[in-house]
């Protein structure tokens, strides 16, 4: 049956939801490159560089639970498709709407809310179409893809003029939707989702009150705000740090890269090493869970404080990519864990997540120039909260993480 050998194929599922990541990371990186010149073009201060820098987050907040209970009604397929076709419009608006900071903050807003619909959808897929055993590894190639993306945006980027940065990625999204709607067959029947493994307990009908009353799926989300508000201060700050206190010039953004190569890169071996542990050396799901993320709020919340402390672009560039790097670990952690604890709803269950780790992206661009300004330059306060955002969410998922089915 033609249905069932779909479903024998995740790989070529993965591939294409990987390379959507791809562009989704990359659009997100754009701007804070683009900003520098941005800024100094338009004479936007401090906080109205904030500002715009955080509109992309509300727009990603406000549609998370739509994309998660989207895909559940209407199929992965088209949501996602959607959704990349919104982001990939909006990121062509830019240049457009540059010269008006209003219609720049709004096409960020739209940015946000296409992307906002995507990563929701991806998760309802694989919850439906990849097999337990492979599921880290899925995810860690998700994120990995996504790092990428940012690494290679990082690196052309500041060799180009700030309106072709966005076109070129605009374009690419939208190539994608053509492949897409092609080469994706989703498989679904008319009265129910199809499931490679089908849940123990196929509860559909949740109320909503559900979604926020179990501690499993509250150490998911408060795991998941604390990874965000750590990586959101260094994807939207990092270049303009970068230039402004460090020193960088222009051709010196490309270090930026380094970050999101050893994100990939750990990304992928913390994967591998996770489905290892549960298939080869017999460990329990929860374990693993609990030790990737463990190593992925600890890490970077330790090695943030290190790139606080050094004045030297090089260490600087070390300490951060450390940071980054060991938060690919959540991947195969907290990430992971949706699809595990509840698999009917692992789509809703994930935009719940990111609708609540979405705030910190709202609040770091004008609260960390407000902290920078208070505090005549220095950036230490912004980098302290981070670390202990990231201890206090890494010892609440150790004691109220599990593994088994809640929804």
């Amino acid at each position: 049956m033609r249905m069932n050998k779909m479903l024998t194929k995740p790989s070529h599922t993965i591939a294409l939801c990987s390379i959507a990541n791809f562009i989704n990371a990359a659009d997100r990186v754009i701007m804070p490159i683009a900003i520098v010149p941005m800024a100094d073009e338009y004479n936007w201060d401090l906080h109205g560089q904030g500002w715009v820098l955080s509109s992309f987050a509300v727009g990603y907040m406000s549609s998370q639970v739509f994309g998660g209970s989207g895909s559940k009604k209407y199929g992965g397929k088209a949501i996602l498709l959607i959704s990349v076709l919104l982001w990939s419009f909006s990121t062509l608006m830019v240049p457009f709407c540059a010269p008006s900071i209003n219609l720049l903050i709004f096409s960020r807003v739209l940015l946000g809310l296409g992307e906002g619909l995507g990563l929701p959808t991806i998760f309802h897929i694989f919850a439906h179409t990849i097999p337990g055993e492979e599921r880290s590894r899925a995810f860690g190639y998700l994120v990995a893809c996504g790092s990428i993306g940012q690494t290679v945006a990082s690196v052309i980027l500041p060799h180009m003029s700030w309106p072709w940065m966005f076109y070129l990625f605009g374009f690419m999204g939208i190539f994608w939707v053509l492949a897409w709607a092609v080469l994706y067959q989703e498989a679904r029947t008319s009265t129910e989702e199809e499931f490679i493994e089908p849940p123990k307990v196929s509860n559909t009908n949740v109320s909503w009150r559900e979604f926020l009353c179990h501690w499993p799926l509250w150490s998911i989300y408060i795991a998941h705000f604390s990874m965000n508000w750590s990586n959101y201060i260094i994807m939207q700050w990092l270049p303009t740090y970068m230039r402004r206190t460090l020193g960088a010039n222009q051709s010196s953004i490309m270090f930026t890269a380094v970050p999101y190569v050893m994100n990939s890169l750990v990304g992928v071996v913390a994967a591998h090493f996770a489905d290892s542990l549960i298939n080869k050396h017999k460990w329990t799901t929860v374990s693993v869970r609990r030790l990737m993320t463990s190593i992925g709020l600890l890490g970077p919340g330790l090695f943030i404080l290190f790139f606080s402390a050094v004045d030297n672009l090089p260490l600087a560039v070390f300490f951060v990519s450390l940071s980054l790097g060991l938060s690919a670990c959540n991947s195969s952690g907290h990430l992971s864990n949706h699809a595990e604890i509840a698999p009917n709803h692992a789509g809703i269950t994930f935009a719940i997540s990111n609708t609540l780790a979405t705030i910190p992206g709202i609040l770091c661009g004008p609260l960390t120039a407000e902290l920078v300004s208070q505090s005549h330059g220095r950036w230490f306060p912004v980098f302290i909260i981070a670390a202990g955002v990231n201890f206090v969410g890494a010892i609440i998922y150790l004691s109220q993480s599990a593994a088994s089915q809640v929804l």
